[in-house]
């Protein structure tokens, strides 16, 4: 891990600031969209290494994808990532979409199975036209687009509709050999959850980064709904973090805040350089967060 020239007060060397990435979802309504672009516009001088754009299930919101990804590559210096799913498509509409990404500059592409269109929980079933699992589409993509950077999804507490960890990791170690590059990771709020999976990763002989995927809490409750939904823990410690908050909304963002930059200066602390922020399309934490580990603005100039 890199690290700064000058020493620290206490005479140890500073560590650099992480590199980051960001996550948005595409607006479903014009107030959302008017939203989404503040975030971006606050967003963009810390000079994330990429944002990617969410893809709803069973491919719902393909077309907002594909139009907040093109105005992110008219409007912006941004690097954007395209989610996509190949979960109720047949292969002919994903590999559309592919190369609809691709004529418009699109350079990297994360690529899902997909939760069900009944969502998480329900039984998945490939499309009879379709792809058959995630690493399908990873190879499909690498195959017939080779300047295509793919990125894949990791799970430190497994996915859950896999039988076990292992099953889990073969899936992995496929999307791996299929030519996808990074893979970033479910969000947990127990860093030895994350360890304990890169350890297991990496004794299956994958090397390819493993980017923690870090979920500021904007709202305790809603966040262990979404938890609870996507296999995630929530600590006991975390709950009690949030008591008695339900109706303090200014204090929450201090806990949430403080509580995102405390996981993330631990990681790093253990050599983690690189995080990927699930934003839920607002600022104002995400921007705290990274100030708090060391990153600021940069001018058009710096950020080239």
């Amino acid at each position: 891990m890199t690290e700064l020239t000058s020493p620290a007060p206490n005479g140890a060397r500073a560590l650099a600031a992480p590199a980051i990435s960001f996550e948005f979802f595409p607006p479903k309504t014009e107030e959302m969209e008017k939203n989404l672009w503040e975030t971006i516009k606050r967003l963009a001088p810390l000079a994330p290494n990429f944002v990617s754009v969410t893809y709803g299930a069973g491919g719902s919101t393909r077309e907002r994808t594909h139009a907040t990804i093109a105005r992110i590559l008219s409007e912006t210096a941004l690097v954007p990532a395209a989610h996509l799913t190949c979960v109720d498509a047949p292969c002919a509409d994903v590999d559309d979409v592919v190369a609809r990404y691709h004529e418009v500059g699109v350079r990297h592409i994360v690529a899902l199975r997909g939760d069900p269109a009944g969502g998480i929980g329900s039984r998945y079933t490939p499309h009879p036209q379709g792809y058959g699992s995630s690493a399908d589409l990873v190879a499909s993509i690498k195959r017939r687009y080779p300047d295509i950077e793919v990125t894949v999804s990791a799970y430190p507490e497994r996915h859950p509709e896999s039988t076990s960890f292992d099953a889990d990791i073969d899936m992995l170690t496929a999307k791996v050999d299929a030519g996808a590059g990074r893979a970033i990771t479910q969000f947990f709020f127990d860093n030895d959850l994350y360890f304990r999976y890169l350890d297991r990763v990496r004794a299956r002989g994958i090397s390819i980064p493993i980017v923690p995927g870090i979920l500021p809490v904007q709202n305790f409750k809603q966040a262990a709904n979404f938890a609870k939904r996507a296999g995630a823990s929530m600590p006991d410690w975390l709950a009690k973090k949030f008591e008695g908050l339900d109706d303090d909304p200014e204090t929450r963002k201090l806990v949430a805040a403080a509580v995102a930059a405390g996981q993330v200066q631990k990681l790093n602390k253990h050599g983690v350089d690189t995080f990927h922020f699930y934003t839920m399309n607002r600022a104002d934490l995400v921007f705290a967060i990274s100030h708090l580990l060391g990153i600021r603005p940069k001018t058009a100039r710096e950020a080239a």
